[in-house]
């Protein structure tokens, strides 16, 4: 029976050459093909010309303010992004239905008109604005209005990463704990916690890794100046506004090996992590 049932998946969908080979070349044309023609351009300028650009003033400026906005909206999502996943997951309430449904409106709602919003809002006049203004705190075209834009588009990632994982958390264990005289933050710190680290690590990192891309929200609440709130996905638009697009494609390989140092540092504390639960 087990046999049979073996070889009845492996023949669901076709065999596993025409099935990778399909996977490969699908991979190949929505990824790897773009990816390669961008470092083409990058490897075409010449060491001197690539360094000339990737490390102009205008250019670090940008790295400053992404990486430093990115940083902080992956910071709050991880905080808020973990108490709402709580919520959704250990609390009946009214509207929890349409409060989970919210949670995926970032990927739905096109970038542009999150950041049109976040203007309306935030802005000298608009309707939470009005009243920050007074106190100092100045939210569109400012820092602090590209690191919330950041977080309206990648808070998502943190909710249904760690969402599924701390609903398959067994509660018995939880009870059996307690029965033994554990506190709430004992059972958190020692059962729950653990269970849940790998997909928080996760959800972050690509809740960071989605801040460094994002444009749409970002260009119309940073107010686009240089030196100041311009972010790196702004400066490679220009670049390729003005037909430069040696220079784009430098800008952008910062950006994707940025990416990808973080997730694979982000992948190594997983992998360690996992090693470790295993061995206790």
């Amino acid at each position: 029976m087990s046999l049979f049932s073996k070889s009845s998946q492996r023949g669901i969908l076709p065999g596993f050459g025409l099935t990778l080979g399909v996977t490969l070349l699908y991979f190949m044309i929505i990824v790897a093909l773009p990816l390669l023609a961008m470092l083409y351009k990058s490897f075409n300028l010449g060491w001197a010309d690539f360094w000339s650009i990737v490390s102009s003033d205008r250019a670090v400026a940008t790295y400053r303010i992404t990486i430093g906005a990115a940083l902080l909206a992956t910071l709050l999502n991880a905080m808020f992004g973990m108490l709402l996943a709580w919520v959704l997951v250990r609390y009946e309430f009214p509207g929890k239905r349409l409060l989970d449904a919210v949670v995926d409106l970032p990927f739905a709602l096109p970038t542009a008109v999150a950041g049109l919003a976040l203007v309306t809002v935030f802005s000298a006049n608009g309707w939470f604005g009005r009243y920050l203004e007074p106190f100092g705190i100045k939210v569109a075209y400012a820092p602090l209005g590209i690191a919330l834009a950041m977080m309206f588009t990648s808070i998502p990632f943190v909710i249904r990463t760690v969402q599924p994982v701390l609903e398959d958390v067994a509660t018995d264990v939880e009870e059996a704990a307690r029965s033994l005289g554990a506190t709430n933050w004992q059972i958190f710190a020692n059962i729950i916690w653990p269970a849940i680290l790998p997909a928080f690590i996760a959800g972050c990192s690509l809740s960071f890794a989605r801040s460094l891309g994002e444009f749409g929200a970002i260009v119309f609440i940073s107010g686009n100046l240089p030196f100041e709130t311009e972010v790196m996905s702004l400066l490679v638009f220009i670049r390729l506004d003005e037909y430069d697009y040696p220079a784009a494609a430098a800008i952008a390989t910062v950006m994707l090996f940025i990416a990808f140092v973080m997730l694979f540092v982000t992948n190594s504390i997983q992998a360690w992590q996992l090693r470790y639960a295993e061995r206790n």
